[in-house]
């Protein structure tokens, strides 16, 4: 079975949200996950006992299993991330350029038919979520 497909069959029924998970080259997992609230220490030993006993069900084979929370530099993967974190700031690089530059800073403003809306500068920048490569919160304080 798929390891990602796994963690986001299992995580939900254990009350976190996958945000990433990530192949090391040394045969390790990592494990990126959220909840409401955010990730304590004590959710993070939670998962990784229910995930090494799963593994072993499973039978996937890993050297390592890290498991952590995304960080105040969370990334954002799916759609619902640029929804659910509209309002703040936001780093961005894209596939291809818009409007001749392919590395943003800016306010999500929200997704409209898998387009965001970037504040950038007073301006608002259209970006086909396709186009995006990488993209992540940027800590505000």
């Amino acid at each position: 079975m798929d390891v990602r497909q796994l963690l986001e069959n299992t995580l939900p029924g254990l009350g976190y949200e996958l945000v990433d998970c990530e192949l090391t080259p040394g045969g390790g997992i990592r494990v990126f996950m959220d909840k409401q609230g955010g990730v304590t220490v004590e959710d993070c030993v939670t998962v990784s006992n229910h995930m090494t006993r799963l593994f072993m069900v499973e039978n996937i084979d890993y050297s390592r299993l890290e498991v952590s929370s995304p960080g105040l530099d969370r990334p954002l993967k799916k759609e619902a991330d640029f929804v659910r974190f509209a309002g703040q700031l936001a780093k961005l690089r894209t596939r291809l350029p818009v409007d001749g530059q392919k590395k943003f800073t800016g306010r999500l403003a929200g997704v409209e038919n898998g387009v965001l809306s970037l504040e950038v500068e007073g301006r608002m920048v259209a970006i086909e979520l396709t186009n995006i490569d990488k993209a992540r919160l940027e800590p505000e304080f």
